[in-house]
């Protein structure tokens, strides 16, 4: 999304995409959670384009919790279409170093408590 003033003089003013991301079971949120980001992130399948870089603005609803959680974020991970092994398309999303980024990281890490070092394959390694 992006808002282009009618001056031409003056920048273009891009705002962060907005994504839903709704995790209904443990084992979802297993294969798109990326622990060995710093600050913790997921894998959102999606077919729009997005380059290494790209902020974005996830709202994130996990299993049973009604609760949606506002993270902000920047695509540190793509998949194409079409990739090795029939992963699934999408961007890998590291969560920002903010209270709400640590927050999510904190729920989902208490969650798959016993299950992170699993040897399972995930949508990302």
């Amino acid at each position: 999304m992006s808002h282009t003033d009618t001056n031409p003089s003056q920048s273009r003013l891009v705002r962060p995409s907005v994504l839903s991301l709704n995790i209904s079971s443990k084992a979802a949120l297993y294969a798109s959670y990326m622990p060995y980001l710093g600050n913790g992130g997921i894998f959102l399948p999606t077919t729009k384009h997005y380059t290494l870089g790209d902020e974005v603005f996830l709202m994130i609803q996990l299993m049973d919790d009604p609760a949606k959680y506002p993270v902000a974020g920047a695509v540190v991970w793509i998949t194409p279409a079409g990739a090795q092994r029939n992963k699934t398309q999408g961007v890998g999303v590291q969560f920002a170093a903010d209270e709400t980024g640590r927050l999510v990281k904190q729920k989902i890490e208490q969650i798959l408590a016993g299950h992170l070092n699993s040897s399972r394959p995930t949508q990302t390694l």
